[in-house]
C-alpha cells in the first residue's frame, strides 16, 4: 500500500505504518508540481532585492542583517550546525524516523520553498533506514523544535551520526556506504528543515499509539480486579450513562458490560449485603472515560498538526512570504499536558485497585495469600505501583505553563512542548508497569473464586497470564513475574478488543 505525501490525509495509524514499513510513502506528480512551483516563487522573492526573513537575512534577532546571494548556501549550512546543540540521551530511533515522515509531509504541502531534491534525499533516508541520532533535550518548542530538527537534518550536509544497529557511525560513513554525497542547501532550505513542531509531533504520535492500547487494557485490568473482588456490574448500566453522556464514559461503560458479560463472580454479588463498591471499581467509567476524552482531544489536535505547515516564513506567492508563528508548539503542548494527567490517572486508580485486592475483604485472603505471616504474598508489588503512581504525579506539572525568553527576546514566549511530549511518554511507560502488576493481582484474586467462571475475554487473558506467571502458592522472587507481564503489555499480547 502507498501513501501520497502532501496529498493524502495523514493519521496517527498511517504514521506508525509508514515508520514500520507497512505503508510506503511516495511523491505524486501533483506533489512534485506543487513543490517545484513553490520553489520558483521563493527564488523570485530572493531575486527581488527585498529583505525576506530567512531567505536573505539572518535569523532570530539577526533578522535585520542582510545576507548576500553568494553567502546564501553558507548561511543555511551554518544554521544547521549552530542550532544542533541538543544534549542528553538519544531519542528512540523510531521517533527520529517519525520526525522525518512528518517533516516530509509538511514540506510537500507546497508552502516551504524547499527543492524537490532535498525532499527526495529525506525519503531515501526513510526508505533505507538511515536514521540520524537526535538528543532528547534542547528544544523550547517554539521557533520550531530547532535543536532536535537540526541534529536530524545535519545528515543532509554530511554531519552528525546515523544509527547502525545499536551503535552510532558518522554520517559521512553512512552516506559513503550508500554512494551518496552531502547536499548543498540553497536559500531558505535550512530554515524550512528546522522550523516546525516535528519533535513534539513525533512524541504525540507515539504516545497516542501507546495510550490507545493502554486505555483498553486499563478496562481489562479493572474488569479482572472486579471479578476477583466479586463486585457489582450495576454501575456500568447504559441508562446510568445516557443521562450524563460524556463520550468516553459511555464507551468505557459499554466495554465494561462486555468484559463482565456472563460472569459467575458478579452474579454471586446479587443479593449480598454490599450496597456499593469502592470508587476504584464503581467509577471506572467516569475515570477511565475522562482519560479517553483527553485522548480524543489530543488525537484530534495531533492529526490537525500532522497535516499542517509549521515552518517559517510561509511562501504564498512570488510577492508574499509571511513571517508568522506556525512553528509555535502551544496547540500541542497544552493538550499533551492534559493527556499526561489523563494517562497518570489510569495508573492512580489502578494502584488503588491493587491495594483493594490486598485488604482481605469478602472472601479474599489478606495479601492474596493463604499463608500470611510466613509469606508476604503480594504485599510488596503494590509498593511499586504506589511509587510509579507518585512519580507520574510529579511528571504532571504542565510544561506549557512555563516560558523562558530566548533569542535576545525575539522569541519571548515559548511552549516548552518538547518537554510536554517527553513527560507524556514517560508517564505511559510507567502505566505499562502499573497495569502489568494489577493484572497479576487480578489473576491471583480470581484463583480464590474458583470454580466460578469469568467472562470469555477475562478467561482468555487469565489463561495468558498463567502461561507466563503461575499462581502464587508460597513466596518467591516476583521481579521475574512482573517483568514477564510488562513485556506482554509492551508487546500488546493481551486481548482488549470488544
Amino acid at each position: 500500500m502507498e501513501f501520497n505525501y502532501g496529498i493524502d490525509h495523514l493519521t496517527v495509524d498511517k504514521v506508525i505504518d509508514l515508520a514500520n514499513g507497512k505503508l510506503k510513502g511516495v511523491l505524486t506528480p501533483e506533489t512534485i508540481e506543487r513543490v517545484n512551483a513553490c520553489r520558483v516563487k521563493l527564488e523570485t522573492l530572493a531575486e527581488s532585492g527585498r529583505a525576506v526573513y530567512g531567505i536573505n537575512t539572518g535569523f532570530g534577532p539577526l533578522c535585520d542583517t542582510l545576507i548576500s546571494r553568494e553567502q546564501t548556501s553558507k548561511l543555511q549550512e551554518n544554521l544547521l550546525i549552530t542550532h544542533a546543540v541538543g544534549v542528553g540521551n538519544p531519542i528512540d530511533r523510531k521517533l527520529s524516523k517519525i520526525m522525518m515522515i512528518c517533516k516530509v509531509h509538511a514540506l510537500c504541502q507546497g508552502y516551504s520553498g524547499i527543492r524537490l531534491s532535498v525532499i527526495e534525499r529525506i525519503l531515501y533516508f526513510i526508505d533505507h533506514d538511515l536514521i540520524p541520532m537526535v538528543p532528547e533535550q534542547g528544544s523550547v518548542g517554539a521557533s520550531g523544535d530547532l535543536a532536535p530538527l537540526s541534529h536530524l537534518f545535519l545528515s543532509l550536509i554530511g554531519e552528525g551520526e546515523f544509527w547502525k544497529g545499536d551503535s552510532l557511525i558518522p554520517v559521512s560513513e553512512g552516506l559513503a556506504e550508500h554512494h551518496l554525497e552531502p547536499i548543498s542547501l540553497h536559500a531558505k532550505e535550512g530554515l524550512a528543515l528546522i522550523n516546525g513542531t516535528q519533535f513534539i509531533l513525533a512524541h504525540a504520535v507515539v504516545g497516542l499509539y501507546k495510550m490507545d492500547y493502554l486505555l483498553d487494557l486499563a478496562d481489562v485490568a479493572g474488569a479482572m480486579s472486579l471479578e476477583g473482588f466479586q463486585g457489582s456490574a450495576d454501575p456500568f448500566k447504559a441508562r446510568l450513562h445516557e443521562i450524563r453522556p460524556f463520550v468516553g464514559c459511555i464507551q468505557v461503560a459499554k466495554r465494561m458490560r462486555r468484559l463482565v458479560e456472563g460472569s459467575e463472580n458478579l452474579k454471586s454479588h446479587e443479593g449480598c449485603e454490599r450496597v456499593q463498591d469502592p470508587y476504584s471499581l464503581r467509577c471506572i467509567p467516569q475515570v477511565h472515560g475522562a482519560s479517553r476524552n483527553a485522548f480524543n482531544h489530543l488525537k484530534e489536535m495531533t492529526e490537525i498538526e500532522l497535516n499542517s505547515v509549521t515552518d517559517n516564513p510561509i511562501v504564498l506567492s512570488e510577492d508574499e512570504a509571511i513571517s508568522g508563528g506556525n512553528f509555535h508548539g502551544q496547540p500541542l503542548a497544552m493538550v499533551l499536558d492534559y493527556a499526561a494527567i489523563a494517562a497518570s490517572e489510569l495508573g492512580n486508580i489502578s494502584d488503588r485497585r491493587c491495594y483493594l485486592l490486598l485488604e482481605g475483604k469478602y472472601g479474599l485472603p489478606r495479601l492474596l495469600t493463604l499463608n500470611g505471616g510466613l509469606n508476604s504474598g503480594l504485599m510488596i508489588p503494590q509498593y511499586t505501583t504506589a511509587a510509579l503512581a507518585s512519580e507520574n504525579k510529579s511528571l504532571c506539572f504542565p510544561a506549557s505553563a512555563d516560558s523562558i525568553p530566548t533569542s535576545l527576546g525575539q522569541e519571548d514566549h515559548v511552549s516548552m512542548g518538547s518537554i510536554s511530549g517527553r513527560k507524556f511518554n514517560q508517564i505511559l511507560g510507567n502505566i505499562e508497569k502499573i497495569l502489568a502488576i494489577e493484572l497479576m493481582y487480578g489473576a491471583q484474586a480470581i484463583e480464590f473464586r474458583r470454580p466460578n467462571q469469568c467472562s470469555d475475554i477475562i478467561e482468555e487473558n487469565h489463561k495468558l497470564i498463567r502461561q507466563h506467571v503461575s499462581k502464587l502458592e508460597a513466596d518467591r522472587k516476583l521481579k521475574d513475574d512482573i517483568n514477564r507481564l510488562i513485556e506482554l503489555v509492551k508487546n500488546r499480547a493481551f486481548a482488549v478488543a470488544i
